[in-house]
């Protein structure tokens, strides 16, 4: 699905970037040059990069967790 229409950059493009290390959205912006003409694709840049972080979250308290003996 296209995120920002006016440099025709996807959600699959912007995933892929986070997921290479891009965290920030002036990254995100720098790296896909999203975000600079009508702004609209900013609301859903921050969606995906907030999805992220949280994703990031649930998977390191995760791995904090005990692991429990099977007994």
């Amino acid at each position: 699905m296209y995120v920002c229409v006016c440099k025709a950059v996807t959600d699959s493009q912007i995933k892929n970037a986070i997921n290479n290390g891009v965290c920030t959205r002036k990254q995100i912006f720098d790296c896909l040059g999203v975000g600079k003409n009508c702004g609209k694709c900013n609301k859903q840049i921050k969606e995906l990069l907030d999805g992220n972080r949280r994703q990031q979250s649930i998977m390191q308290e995760a791995s904090n967790e005990p692991i429990l003996n099977a007994y």
